[in-house]
């Protein structure tokens, strides 16, 4: 059609409108992804569906924005906790997931379809990278964390790279630049992306976040940066959304996941940007032109399968290799087989430079399609059946959790909020005490567990926990609550974790920090006596944040210097944030299996210990003067 009904700003805004908020509640009723709902909105109104919408400039440039914001929130929502633990595998199957495709791909171009070497290779590396579309999908269900989703999304950057290398090279190749120059000068831009993303972008999210709190700059802050990246990476030669990907990975420390930054992120990127991108993929596709030549639909067929296979084979190696369930490797398999932002870069450039008939051409359109549908119904179902498995074992495993948060001498209430959910407490309850002799008489009527939480700076800026564990501490009978509060909080907000701790209590929480699925990446620092906490003031930077496990009297880790962690706060810590913890005294009964018999000191004993403890504080005292 020559002209279009809707050609105006306003009949524009109002499709698109329309369109994201019909497809949604339609798509749930006729049990199909949005995703889908989506892509065949965009065939139906487009160019080359019912023509009502020519697909402006500017719904492209957003719709790009939609594609670098999945790639944002891929990188921000990885877990640095378990992706430090699963990073060789994350590379391993990087290598897979791209080699296993490529050489297939070779294969099936050379000898199948009778391509030549320097196109056959392109398809190659087209089959080989793969787009996050369907993530949305797996956060939705809220298992961003896995340990496969860490696994996977660690790969695609590198799946991405490979591919991109291959593209220039054969680019380079096609250009004639492929003298020494040529490659210089891409690792020469390369490595100032890198140095830029990575570096100088966290020092000024860091320092932006420290001085200004204005809910409305931190989310533009965030999107400078996003763009910025996109494009340094389409600079350097790279592809925008490896650009949007590492961009997310070095903000992810100062955007925790249950943050309301992040909130705001995923919920303007997902109601308005990526409903956009799946539009504009769709207004693309041609579908007509697929019936014109059956040797389209031919190439189109051999795509699909070849990538369905290569995928599936990594997938199923990945599950071999590293343990993975059943389900776990069908969400691998749907999360790698969709494709559409760096399959549409390889594909343009191919077609552009001489490499891909306008066969290959619309057969890549038409296999963007169909992939697309089948990753979205496959991720769907692997996200969901692994949400209520991890629904039933988070139940099983705190169904009796109670919190008290309070602050002492000031009202925190929006900061206690913060820390709870970052944490992820569950039955939690808020107080504020005037002082701490009232505090104190709060937290030994209670028996949860209790956090006392002072704010000097915002939680995302924290770079480490400092956390000082008593004695015996271990043998408390909730102590393995305390433990997973402190690490959760490091997983959201990104924070290394340094124990000060004696010989017997570090070997319990090297136990529990390397617990399958609730891995902790620390250090620690040896601690004897509680006096010994004064230590940690020496080696406190000022973006750090002092955690102190404490405990009631007459409990197996109680030490009478308890009492004097207010003044220790004050005098040696003044200006930083601190939590001290008291776990939860009850019954025995469900005792973690981590822990060990109470040891029981006599009476002379104790008194020999509360002496040596007294002289070594006024020595101390003496010392510091």
């Amino acid at each position: 059609m020559s002209e279009f009904i809707f050609d105006n700003q306003l009949s524009v805004l109002a499709l698109m409108i329309g369109i994201i908020l019909i497809v949604p509640p339609v798509c749930r009723k006729i049990h199909v992804p949005s995703i889908v709902g989506f892509i065949l909105a965009g065939i139906a109104i487009g160019p080359f569906g019912l023509g009502w919408f020519s697909g402006t400039q500017t719904i492209q440039t957003l719709g790009k924005l939609g594609m670098l914001y999945i790639m944002l929130q891929a990188g921000i929502e990885i877990d640095r906790n378990n992706f430090s633990q699963h990073k060789r595998q994350a590379a391993e199957f990087g290598v897979l997931s791209f080699l296993l495709p490529f050489v297939l791909g070779m294969i099936t171009s050379r000898w199948v379809l009778q391509f030549g070497w320097s196109t056959s290779m392109l398809l190659g590396a087209m089959y080989g990278s793969h787009t996050l579309m369907t993530y949305p999908i797996v956060s939705r269900y809220g298992v961003q964390n896995q340990r496969v989703v860490n696994i996977v999304v660690g790969g695609t950057m590198l799946t991405i790279t490979l591919s991109l290398l291959v593209l220039a090279m054969l680019k380079g190749k096609m250009l004639s630049a492929t003298d020494a120059s040529f490659w210089w000068v891409l690792l020469a831009k390369t490595l100032l992306f890198a140095v830029v993303v990575l570096q100088v972008f966290p020092f000024i999210t860091r320092r932006a976040f420290l001085r200004e709190h204005d809910p409305m700059f931190c989310y533009m802050l965030v999107m400078a940066m996003l763009v910025g990246a996109a494009w340094l990476a389409d600079w350097a030669g790279l592809e925008s959304i490896l650009g949007a990907f590492i961009c997310g990975v070095a903000l992810n420390k100062y955007v925790p996941n249950r943050s309301p930054l992040m909130q705001r992120i995923n919920f303007i990127g997902n109601s308005l940007f990526v409903p956009l991108f799946l539009i504009s993929v769709g207004m693309i596709i041609d579908v007509s032109l697929v019936w014109e030549s059956w040797w389209t639909l031919a190439i189109a067929g051999v795509m699909i399968g070849t990538k369905l296979l290569g995928k599936w084979l990594a997938a199923w190696i990945a599950q071999m290799r590293f343990g993975l369930s059943g389900m776990e490797r069908q969400l691998a398999f749907g999360l790698t087989h969709a494709t559409a932002a760096g399959t549409l870069a390889i594909v343009t450039i191919g077609y552009e430079i001489g490499y891909f008939s306008p066969h290959i051409l619309n057969g890549a359109v038409l296999m963007i399609l169909i992939l697309c549908t089948i990753s979205s119904f496959v991720t769907e179902h692997a996200a969901k059946e692994l949400a209520l498995q991890e629904e039933s074992r988070l139940e099983a495993d705190r169904q009796d959790d109670s919190w008290l948060v309070l602050s002492v001498g000031e009202d925190l209430l929006p900061q206690l909020e913060e820390l709870s959910t970052l944490s992820d407490l569950h039955r939690t309850e808020f107080a504020t005490e005037q002082n701490w002799q009232e505090a104190r008489e709060h937290i030994e009527r209670t028996s949860r567990s209790v956090i006392v939480y002072h704010a000097e700076q915002t939680l995302s800026t924290v770079n480490r926990l400092l956390v000082a564990v008593p004695k015996h501490a271990e043998k408390e009978h909730d102590f393995i609550s305390c433990f997973g509060q402190i690490r959760r909080l490091s997983s959201q907000i990104g924070a290394k974790v340094v124990f000060f701790c004696d010989e017997d209590t570090r070997e319990a929480l090297r136990v529990m920090c390397r617990r399958k699925g609730k891995y902790l990446r620390a250090s620690y620092r040896e601690m004897g006596d509680w006096e010994d906490v004064l230590m940690m003031a020496k080696e406190a930077r000022p973006d750090d944040m002092i955690v102190m496990v404490s405990a009631r009297q007459a409990t197996a880790s109680y030490n009478t210097l308890f009492k004097q962690i207010p003044d220790m706060l004050e005098r040696f810590f003044g200006g930083y944030s601190y939590m001290i913890l008291y776990p939860e005294q009850t019954g025995a009964a469900g005792t973690d299996v981590l822990l060990s018999e109470q040891v029981h000191t006599s009476g002379v004993w104790s008194m020999i210990g509360l002496i040596k403890r007294m002289i070594e504080k006024i020595i101390y005292k003496i010392q510091t003067r």
